[in-house]
């Protein structure tokens, strides 16, 4: 059998990588003598590899996570100190395997965002989480459109698929019947498999009932 019939096969069956780096490993495995089977893991190891990174990216796209607020550049000095301490364990990811949310209160532009996306994003690449960030107001438009195009029940099995959803400024949400209504399907529906991430200003309150900005 020639190297090209193999390499066709590999992409018959999917395995992109494997078929690309055929060659080069082929000629690899001849120049250092190589056995079948040594040949065969290096071109298992790279198939995976590339498929647990094309996951990652796959899952970054999808969780609509804001650029740039990484864990890298959250000024963690500016956490309380009970979070600092607490951070490497929520990294772990066992809240999300347990279903635990996580509520995160406090004032205007201490960097609750930041923490929650930053935390979302290490899920998504140390355990492979599928996480969904949005704020708290456009998912409720989105739910109120949905409910009036009778698609409710569509969009609401979309979210369900993933395992954490960052629901970002909750204060913002005007506490209109309608609005709590689809919320509180939303959130009633995902089941005891949901978790969800609830970030929160603590802030001066209008009038009518929606959280003011500071």
């Amino acid at each position: 059998m020639s190297a090209d019939t193999l390499e066709r096969l590999f992409r018959e069956f999917c395995l992109p990588t494997m078929a690309a780096r055929f060659a080069d490993m082929l000629q690899s495995a001849e120049v250092q003598n190589w056995g079948y089977r040594k040949l065969l893991l290096q071109l298992c190891e790279a198939e995976a590899a590339d498929r647990r990174e094309r996951k990652r990216e796959r899952l970054l796209r999808e969780s609509r996570l804001p650029f740039g607020k990484t864990l890298g550049n959250l000024e963690e000095g500016h956490l309380p100190a009970k979070v600092r301490r607490q951070l490497p364990t929520l990294l772990e990811g066992g809240f999300v395997e347990r279903a635990e949310n996580l509520l995160v209160f406090g004032l205007p532009g201490r960097g609750k965002t930041h923490f929650l996306c930053a935390l979302g994003r290490e899920l998504i690449l140390r355990q492979g989480c599928t996480v969904y960030f949005t704020s708290t107001f456009k998912l409720v438009q989105q739910l109120l459109a949905a409910k009036k195009e009778l698609r409710l029940e569509g969009l609401l099995k979309k979210l369900d698929r993933f395992e954490a959803i960052i629901l970002d400024d909750l204060g913002y949400v005007q506490q209109a019947r309608e609005e709590m209504e689809v919320l509180f399907t939303f959130l009633a529906s995902s089941g005891m498999f949901r978790q969800f991430f609830i970030e929160r200003d603590k802030g001066p309150i209008h009038p009518d009932g929606r959280r003011c900005p500071t």
